[in-house]
């Protein structure tokens, strides 16, 4: 008798694990800590004569915490990083993870011919062991041939385990610049590309979370750069309605003029742009829905670097205005889910807005600074992965 209803424990049991494996694995359906199934056998005394039936496999398990999209608990800090180096990881961990937070954010640009699965499978598991959310923004697609390479990049970055539920996307960048659009100004082109990617990777899953690239919102019409609201009025007459497509608002907005402006100041050429941005959106262009803001680039420069610019502001005025931007601009904001500032490390011309050094380990006084800064511990959805050992008979 005994060995019957073992063995009919056994087999129920292992269905029930099985089941909720491949729920888990194949759907990643987010559930409550306590709805995750127990061991019925952990409170039972069993004889070990008894038992000589049992074996057990290893079961892998995979599930996202219950919250919310717009989780309450949310980190803002953030910071625009690079795949190629692990230890930008470990840098940004160090300063958007400080002083009481978690789950900060990091912007990571991603080419979508990319195919190194070694390179990506580690940075996917840098940012689950570090708790850092990944921002990827796209470049390098081939207008020419932007479906096959989207669809194949949705492939790519959907086969990877993201550390929250939510895949955030940003859809290439400043496309109302000719430098970052092969040469020329096309809001028609952009608007179906976009149009095209948000569709491709909902239907790889639903959790991408798809934002525009972010506009140059300071720029002016010249040979160059078009103003970026007529770019987007121009996009919004080639494929009505798109802006409502979109899951979050990316935005750029830097503080000019000289990346040296006030850090207080409100309009287009000040961190607050985005303001205007969604402004136009909603009164001119029938945005429908309240789309957060994810600030992908942003930033002062400082007159520091391998040969020191004396029109930028010194590191010790940056990193004040970095801090008021923050407890003054950003934090209070309820718009604002991340801050990714532009950037940790950059070459010459650019290394005026890097927070780290030539070393790779000094840093630059805004680092110390916003490191120093109170933070959130972020409650994002996060992803749960472990194993189980299922009981079976032979």
């Amino acid at each position: 008798m005994f060995k019957k209803i073992l063995l009919g424990a056994t087999i129920l049991f292992t269905a029930v694990s099985i089941s909720y494996y491949f729920y888990f694995k194949d759907l990643n359906k987010p559930i409550s800590i306590d709805e995750f199934p127990y061991n019925p056998f952990e409170n039972i005394a069993f004889e070990p004569e008894k038992l000589e039936c049992i074996e057990f496999e290893t079961k892998e398990f995979a599930f996202y915490l219950e919250e919310p999209k717009d989780f309450k608990q949310n980190n803002k800090f953030g910071l625009y990083i690079y795949a190629e180096r692990q230890d930008f990881f470990e840098k940004a961990a160090e300063l958007v993870n400080s002083n009481g937070g978690s789950w900060g954010y990091v912007l990571i640009p991603y080419n979508v011919k990319d195919r190194d699965s070694q390179r990506w499978k580690r940075v996917f598991e840098d940012l689950n062991r570090l708790k850092l959310i990944p921002v990827i923004q796209l470049w390098d697609v081939d207008p020419e041939n932007y479906e096959n390479q989207t669809r194949k990049a949705a492939k790519f970055l959907d086969s990877f385990d993201w550390p929250i539920k939510q895949r955030y996307i940003s859809v290439y960048n400043e496309v109302n610049d000719k430098r970052f659009w092969y040469g020329k100004i096309d809001p028609a082109g952009y608007a179906r590309i976009l149009e095209f990617t948000i569709k491709t990777f909902k239907e790889a899953d639903e959790d991408f979370m798809m934002m525009n690239g972010a506009f140059n919102v300071s720029a002016t019409n010249n040979h160059e750069t078009v103003d970026s609201f007529y770019y987007m009025q121009k996009m919004n007459e080639a494929i009505p309605g798109i802006f409502n497509k979109l899951d979050a608002w990316a935005a750029h907005p830097y503080p000019q003029p000289n990346f040296s402006g006030n850090p207080l100041s409100k309009g287009r050429w000040s961190i607050r742009a985005y303001e205007d941005e969604l402004n136009f959106l909603k009164k001119n262009l029938g945005l429908k829905k309240e789309l957060p803001v994810f600030i992908t680039e942003t930033g002062w420069a400082h007159r520091e670097g391998v040969k020191e610019d004396r029109s930028f502001l010194s590191e010790e005025k940056v990193a004040e205005n970095y801090k008021i931007a923050f407890e003054k601009v950003w934090l209070k904001d309820d718009r604002v889910r991340a801050v990714m500032p532009f950037t940790i490390k950059y070459n010459p011309p650019f290394d005026h807005f890097s927070w780290i050094k030539d070393d790779y380990k000094s840093t630059y006084k805004q680092f110390d600074v916003i490191k120093s800064l109170p933070k959130v511990s972020g409650k994002p959805p996060s992803l749960v992965k472990g194993s189980i050992k299922v009981p079976k008979c032979n």
